[in-house]
């Protein structure tokens, strides 16, 4: 009984906690009422593809539309080959065939909401690596329609952790807040993080512990992640993702 006590004192402290102080907040922020009205255009986030003869390549996440931005990020990967006059966006969506190529603008807001910047590769590096991000979104198993699941997955920040998975050299961890992420195929899973540089054990996405260099030390309950970024100090709420130290 002491220790279920704990327990509910530590899931309530570092879980509904930050959950309901995220939604307080998420409460008064101007949002969008439904997808036909919210602002989906450029966050102007990234230059002309036309000025910037470099390869690049990007990874964006922003919060999703209405009540559920309380919980969640959507997130997706954009490449842009040398010389190329312009950006290739893929991220998956939640209806339809759910993978989707310049289905926006590449820095676009969604819903409203601006994007931050979770990965970025340009040069050499970048060139080297987009054949192989493109290859990984081609063997991306949930590309048909019905395959798409809001929680725990398979859903965009699946999709996106699969590229990250299959092109470890990014070394970039999804924000806490990509709900999906620790979704995988098995459902019961124990082997390396996606980065290469940690531990992982999950249980069907809903329950897990992760422990790496490049994702930090994160508890996942429900699909809520709390815990530590190593590499760049923060803290991993739920509700409110990362925050810095």
């Amino acid at each position: 009984m002491r220790h279920a006590r704990r327990f509910l004192l530590l899931f309530s402290l570092f879980f509904l906690l930050p959950v309901a102080t995220h939604a307080a907040w998420w409460y008064w922020q101007p949002l969008a009422p439904d997808w036909r009205r919210a602002d989906w255009s450029s966050a102007h986030l990234l230059p002309a593809a036309t000025i910037e003869p470099e390869a690049t390549i990007h990874v964006f996440a922003a919060r999703v539309g209405r009540w559920r931005g309380i919980f969640a990020h959507h997130s997706w990967v954009v490449v842009k080959e040398a010389n190329a006059t312009a950006y290739t966006r893929f991220d998956v969506v939640g209806w339809g065939n759910p993978v989707r190529v310049n289905h926006r603008e590449a820095d676009g807001r969604w819903f409203g909401n601006v994007p931050e910047l979770v990965a970025q590769v340009k040069g050499p590096a970048a060139e080297a690596l987009i054949p192989r991000i493109r290859a990984a979104v081609k063997s991306y198993s949930y590309n048909s329609y019905g395959t798409y699941s809001a929680w725990p997955g398979p859903n965009s920040n699946s999709f996106v952790q699969h590229v990250l998975a299959e092109v470890p050299e990014l070394h970039r961890a999804l924000p806490p807040t990509a709900i999906g992420k620790d979704w995988r195929d098995d459902g019961l899973f124990a082997g390396l993080t996606p980065s290469r540089t940690g531990i992982q054990a999950s249980l069907f996405g809903v329950a897990g512990v992760t422990l790496g260099w490049v994702e930090g030390v994160e508890i996942n309950l429900l699909g809520l992640v709390a815990g530590l970024d190593i590499r760049e100090p923060a803290l991993k709420l739920p509700g409110w993702g990362r925050v810095g130290i």
